[in-house]
């Protein structure tokens, strides 16, 4: 499989690496180098590269009595300044991944947050 870069800043097997991880919520990067079909030498790049780029985290652990990583997606921090009309909430807002974004876990992270900041 080729390796060019196919957003400017992940190749293609680093995309398809950070897809894995993000659909299972986690993968061993044992399992990974297999799913991709690549040497455990190049999987190995690949989870370095992808966490130096603040993509996953890596956790060393054994698995099936190996020393291997746990590759995990790293959690995107919520900007939601966009959703405040001044000090006030806008009900203008809605979310694509969400049905209802104000029982959202993010919805409730941000308000959590803005709580703690007023004290």
């Amino acid at each position: 499989m080729p390796n060019k870069q196919s957003d400017g800043s992940l190749s293609i097997r680093e995309n398809r690496a950070l897809e894995l991880i993000t659909n299972q919520n986690g993968i061993y990067q044992s399992d990974l180098w297999k799913e991709l079909e690549v040497s455990s030498r190049t999987g190995s790049r690949i989870a370095t590269s992808l966490e130096e780029k603040e993509k996953i985290r890596r956790e060393e652990t054994t698995y099936n009595g190996q020393r291997t990583f746990l590759l995990l997606p790293m959690k995107k921090e919520l900007d939601f300044s966009l959703l405040m009309a001044g000090d006030m909430l806008s009900p203008l807002f809605s979310s694509e991944d969400e049905s209802d974004p104000i029982d959202s876990d993010a919805f409730t992270q941000w308000v959590l947050q803005l709580s703690q900041e007023t004290r």
